[in-house]
């Protein structure tokens, strides 16, 4: 599990690299592939999986039945990084790219670190426009902090100018270009480039830490290590899912921008991808209501774990640890889409798996940020559970968490598509 964990963290250094890897794992699993622009034809039995933009996924089992209800995993693909404007320009000497920021994150640690370039790009060819993935898989450029001779109180706090402080510098003056290089690694010349989405990556390998090996380190650990390790879950269970139950598993996008991207959590994506399941399937005027009153989702994305540094920045009555299990996510103002309801449910699938589960809550006078789930709450009504696995360093540009936790997140989600989960109505379930 700790390889395929370091596997998917390893390859999906953008969005585009991460549905990729997720899709090589479907194919080998026996999933198979549909366009969102064909017409489906699902067998019970067998399960499918699409993209959206290259950056989402939703991957499905047909149940042997009439579908009762669906159980749902999100979690999301995109992290803090920075988006290439535009190709070399020179200054003083050096070329230099321009770079925007890409959520929130913090900025001093990208900076003095080895990077590279990725992402996607569109090519014209004789057939139309092609979309190919790029990973220039070595050292290649780096943001230089300023010398601390030339400020002097950096060490006393510093507040970053993106367009000053962050802009990284790629060569000398007569360095090949960006666009010399894609054309280099992808066979092309410059006019067959129409387009391309790409980003600043980290060098950084995952690397595991501690005493023991209890703690590992990696870029891009919130979100794709709950993305890796539901997938883990969902594809150990799906075949020994309830016969009437469809299991779904979710990657989106954009998660850190907000999620109203056609591919991210607040768009029509996951409503359109359960209304053409339907559709492709004898099933009757009420199906979908009763499927949907049937139904349960787990909104999987990562949680602050306690810093022993800055213990205070946590709630005293929820500390969360590193390797304390999967963490159980609650806001009053319902950020979190987790209530007694649905944590008192998810709390008993991992009872019966043998789980450990922790909480979180933010202090009281600190808000807490949004996920997948209440904005997903908008077009799919089901309950859900915020869950996540407790991390330190969140939107840094590596990341520290631990591999009991990861563990215990395959578990419970392989158990969270086996049960056999029925509402009886009045906040009443059946639960084998």
């Amino acid at each position: 599990m700790i390889d395929d964990l370091f596997e998917f963290l390893r390859e999906g250094v953008t969005p585009y690299h991460a549905a990729a890897t997720a899709a090589d794992w479907l194919d080998a699993a026996g999933f198979t592939r549909l366009e969102e622009a064909d017409y489906w034809n699902l067998e019970p039995g067998r399960g499918y999986y699409i993209l959206r933009n290259g950056s989402a996924v939703a991957a499905w089992r047909v149940p042997g039945h009439a579908i009762g209800g669906w159980r749902i995993t999100a979690s999301h693909s995109d992290a803090p990084g920075w988006k290439i404007k535009a190709d070399t320009v020179t200054n003083d000497g050096c070329r230099r790219l321009s770079v925007e920021g890409y959520g929130g994150m913090n900025m001093a640690t990208w900076l003095d670190r080895p990077l590279t370039v990725a992402g996607r790009v569109l090519l014209r060819t004789e057939d139309g426009v092609e979309t190919r993935l790029v990973h220039f898989d070595r050292d290649l450029l780096v943001i230089p902090s300023l010398a601390i001779h030339m400020q002097r109180d950096v060490n006393k706090g510093r507040e970053y100018n993106p367009q000053i402080d962050m802009q990284p510098v790629w060569g000398p003056a007569d360095a090949p270009t960006l666009t010399d290089l894609l054309c280099e690694e992808l066979g092309v010349q410059p006019e067959d480039i129409l387009d391309r989405d790409l980003m600043l990556v980290t060098r950084q390998e995952p690397a595991v830490i501690g005493p023991k090996g209890e703690w590992f380190m990696a870029p891009r650990i919130d979100d794709l290590e709950c993305a890796a390790t539901t997938l883990l879950g969902f594809i150990d269970a799906a075949a020994d899912t309830d016969s009437a139950c469809a299991p779904l598993w979710l990657m989106l996008d954009n998660e850190e921008v907000g999620s109203s991207s056609r591919q991210g959590a607040a768009s029509s994506f996951v409503r359109d991808v359960l209304d053409r399941i339907l559709a492709s399937i004898p099933h009757s005027a009420q199906m979908e209501y009763r499927a949907l009153a049937n139904s349960f989702l787990l909104s999987a994305d990562n949680g602050h774990a306690t810093h022993p540094n800055f213990a205070a920045k946590s709630d005293p009555a929820a500390p969360v640890r590193l390797g304390g299990g999967v963490v159980l996510k609650y806001n009053a103002s319902q950020k979190y889409t987790t209530n007694a309801l649905s944590g008192g449910i998810f709390r008993a699938i991992c009872q019966k798996a043998g789980v450990p589960v922790q909480v979180f809550t933010n202090r009281a006078d600190e808000p807490g940020g949004s996920t997948l789930g209440n904005l997903l709450s908008h077009t799919v009504p089901v309950p859900m559970a915020d869950i996540g696995l407790a991390q330190l360093a969140m939107h840094s540009a590596v990341e520290t968490a631990a591999l009991a936790d990861a563990e215990a997140m395959v578990r419970a989600v392989a158990a969270f598509y086996r049960v056999h989960l029925r509402a009886l109505g009045d906040g009443a379930y059946t639960l084998e």
